[in-house]
């Protein structure tokens, strides 16, 4: 039951044991407002990247429902690639549901100058399918690179324990810098993988380009759930 005090976005936790750093979805103390956790279990970065996630909806589906019953007002995940649970869940829910970051690809294409266009950093190139961008409303030539092979991604895809955040924020922004160098005509970065804002101002540094994640579409979604009070 919802209560003055009961955060407006719920978040649904993949079943992980690597470090939520400040800026990682998963650290409370990332977001200016209350979150509300809760972990789906079995769906681990393996099962959800390079496996089927559909396969887990029903886990999907209870753990939201938990959360509603808690008293939150939107749901929202933990991995891009969960963009293919997008109309499952919210034909399951009684609330807004904001899957993965990539949503925002055709607000951000409408916001650019003419022949400009949003670029796709992710976890798994190898993973990230045309399905995964048309569940998410983005067009399916849009630019994308993958950290594939990088210490970033085998320590979040492979659920390590420990993750060199120096390593990451090199590997991240030579992978924006990267997928620029072979698309002159992109004119703003989606970060897919919820655990890449941390190095968010490294890669708008880097590239003098908006970088968009998550974080920015969280925060937006819950301007709407929870107005500000002016």
């Amino acid at each position: 039951m919802r209560t003055p005090t009961t955060p407006g976005v719920g978040i649904l936790l993949l079943d992980t044991r690597f470090p939520r750093v400040l800026g990682d979805i998963g650290n409370k103390d990332t977001w200016p407002f209350p979150v509300r956790y809760k972990t789906v279990d079995g769906a681990t970065p393996e099962a959800i990247v390079q496996g089927d996630p559909r396969e887990l909806l029903g886990a999907f589906v209870a753990a939201a429902q938990e959360l509603i019953r808690e008293g939150v007002q939107g749901i929202t995940t933990t991995c891009g690639f969960l963009s293919l649970l997008q109309d499952d869940l919210k034909s399951s829910l009684a609330v807004p549901v904001a899957t993965s970051a990539l949503m925002q690809i055709p607000l951000i294409n409408a916001l650019l100058p003419p022949a400009k266009r949003a670029g796709v950093i992710t976890i798994s190139r190898n993973s990230l399918s045309t399905a995964h961008l048309l569940a998410a409303g983005a067009p399916i030539d849009t630019p994308v690179i993958g950290t594939d092979g990088s210490l970033f991604s085998t320590a979040i895809l492979g659920n390590s324990p420990e993750l060199d955040t120096a390593a990451a924020q090199v590997e991240i922004r030579t992978a924006a810098q990267e997928l620029c160098q072979r698309h002159p005509d992109i004119g703003a970065l989606v970060l897919e993988c919820t655990n890449m804002p941390p190095y968010a101002a490294a890669v708008a540094k880097a590239t003098g380009l908006p970088v968009y994640s998550i974080y920015s579409f969280v925060s937006w979604f819950q301007s709407g759930l929870r107005p500000r009070i002016f």
